[in-house]
């Protein structure tokens, strides 16, 4: 039996795009093993969004050739769709596949073994027009399922590299949608993620669709417990879009907000289609209609011509939102975008430095949101063990809180009640107050 073994960098997207060509390598009789084990291929789905992915997934690549040298190394996703002779030009590297063919991989790797030959499949993304099926039925040792509905970007902001990594939008057909979701849910999964390069544009390359349209579709699912929304951009929470979702029960009041600055002449540099009031107005009009939300977002600090007044303006506006939680990222050059170009780059000392600031803000915001939950009572779908000798599990809240508390049953999978009794690091601690 051949084996293979995967390597996933970046985001959830990558990680779906791997389960999926797990599940074809599985259905094509090979025996998936850990990536430092020796396999016959290896697979490593690369990250192009900072300089760090693009080093990594060169280090992997390596890594792959020494575990064994006969091995046939499939290098597939952004870094090889963004630089393909690059990647080509790696020692050791035999396929590469951009963001586009990956549901051809089992054919390609039978072509190299015929003609053991480099093999290139990497399209024109932006001539690319439809959404490439791949389907995910089965995540061993996961209680959460990430499903793609959507594919590339047209919003060029200044700093980003994926719109050129990923094409232009594209959207799944809703009957392949709810065909996967009933498959995931038949497997015992209680809670799904929608998930996509930009989500909010789902529908727009479709006749009579929309993100909200697709959500409800989903939610007529028997079965499903929990939908939740990868990330969302502002200027797609209107009254309309809070109102319907309102009436859903099964959507989770969590939402990942995107800002990447609270400061209206930074988002203007960056090319972000809003500004912090009409921020600001989508967060109270979410607020307003959903009980016990939770907001969290991205931050990026340093742009370029970020001066100490603009980091200021951002900080202030973060503080005064009062994330949840938030996902601060020092800016990163990326080769081929408007921001690369731009005069007036920051230091990396002036980075560190604000990076510190907004993380340790962070940190407070995240702990002023857990404690206030501290006393209540919350549902809780818990995931996985973390200490067999002391039966502690971990679990999130709807709203996306950890929760860890004790069980001398075992709970993975099951959405239970949880009284919270404490705050601890980044977690709730709680006692299960409902049995089975």
């Amino acid at each position: 039996m051949a084996k293979a073994a995967f390597y996933t960098l970046g985001c959830k997207v990558n990680q779906y795009e791997t389960e999926a060509m797990i599940e074809l390598f599985k259905k094509d009789h090979y025996e998936i093993v850990s990536f430092d084990e020796y396999a016959d291929v290896y697979v490593i789905n690369t990250c192009t969004v900072t300089n760090l992915g693009d080093r990594k997934s060169r280090q992997m690549i390596r890594r792959a050739k020494k575990v064994n040298p006969d091995s046939i190394v499939a290098v597939v996703g952004c870094y090889v769709q963004t630089a393909p002779e690059e990647v080509k030009a790696i020692e050791g590297v035999n396929i590469i596949v951009g963001t586009d063919q990956r549901s051809k991989i089992i054919d390609l790797i039978r072509k190299y073994e015929e003609e053991h030959k480099m093999i290139t499949a990497v399209d024109n993304i932006m001539n690319v027009k439809s959404f490439e099926e791949l389907s995910v039925s089965q995540l061993e040792g996961r209680t959460r399922a990430y499903l793609k509905i959507q594919e590339g970007c047209n919003q060029y902001c200044s700093y980003c590299i994926i719109p050129y990594a990923r094409g232009p939008i594209r959207s799944r057909h809703p009957e392949n949608i709810i065909k996967e979701v009933k498959s995931l849910v038949n497997n015992g999964f209680k809670e799904i993620v929608l998930t996509g390069i930009h989500v909010a544009s789902y529908g727009k390359d479709l006749e009579d669709m929309d993100l909200l349209k697709i959500i409800e579709m989903v939610h007529t699912i028997e079965g499903l417990k929990r939908i939740r929304l990868s990330s969302i951009e502002p200027s797609i929470v209107t009254e309309e879009f809070v109102k319907r979702l309102k009436d859903l029960p099964k959507i989770c009041p969590h939402f990942h907000l995107s800002l990447q600055s609270g400061c209206d002449a930074t988002l203007r540099r960056m090319n972000r289609k809003y500004d912090t009031q009409k921020y600001k107005k989508a967060v109270e009009l979410l607020r307003e209609n959903i009980e016990d939300i939770a907001l969290t977002t991205d931050l990026i600090v340093g742009f370029p011509g970020e001066t100490e007044e603009e980091f200021k303006a951002s900080y202030n506006f973060v503080k005064e939102i009062g994330f949840a939680q938030i996902h601060v990222f020092k800016y990163s050059p990326r080769k081929g975008t408007p921001a690369a170009k731009m005069t007036n780059q920051i230091s990396p000392e002036i980075k560190d430095e604000r990076s510190h600031q907004m993380i340790l803000l962070g940190e407070e915001l995240q702990r002023n949101f857990l404690e206030k939950h501290v006393g209540k009572v919350l549902e809780v779908l818990f995931e996985h063990s973390i200490d067999p000798q002391k039966d502690l599990y971990e679990g999130y809240t709807s709203n996306y809180l950890k929760v860890i508390a004790s069980s001398k049953e075992k709970i993975e999978n099951e959405i239970l009640k949880v009284e919270v009794k404490e705050v601890k690091n980044d977690a709730l601690i709680g006692n299960i107050i409902s049995s089975f």
